[in-house]
């Protein structure tokens, strides 16, 4: 789905719906089930930003073109909201294990320079001439 938005900054609930052609009480259900959470003004007028933007297409991607119910929309956001701090998690684990592996790397490489020893040259033996016989 594809916006009219221009600029960053943030929009009023009339403004909302007219850009995404839904009923202001539309954004005000999803509010109160708790799938967006716009900031609000000091005289309690929503303010919705970019952000609460995307969430708000994901979640009428979810309605009009999935046919997804709020409880089904609310289930969803959890489980994403659930996989992206996995992914943070994991992305936090896999920088540690790499810093810990290069840190044990150039311990290893400092220490086996200074446990090497020179080996002498190999002595190679030479092959006996073959004898000039023939049986």
């Amino acid at each position: 789905m594809t916006t009219k938005r221009k600029s960053k900054g943030a929009y009023m609930i009339s403004a909302v719906a007219e850009m995404y052609e839904i009923h202001p009480q539309t954004l005000r259900l999803y509010e109160r089930e708790g799938l967006l959470k716009p900031s609000r003004t000091d005289g309690n007028t929503r303010l919705y930003t970019d952000e609460d933007l995307e969430r708000l297409e994901f979640i009428l991607n979810l309605a009009r073109d999935l046919g997804v119910n709020i409880a089904g929309i609310a289930i969803i956001l959890q489980m994403r909201e659930r996989m992206e701090e996995m992914n943070r998690q994991m992305q936090s684990f896999v920088e540690y294990v790499r810093s810990e592996m290069l840190s044990h790397m150039s311990q290893a490489a400092g220490a086996s320079k200074a446990a090497m020893v020179p080996l002498r040259k190999p002595i190679i033996v030479p092959k006996p001439p073959a004898s000039g016989r023939k049986s």
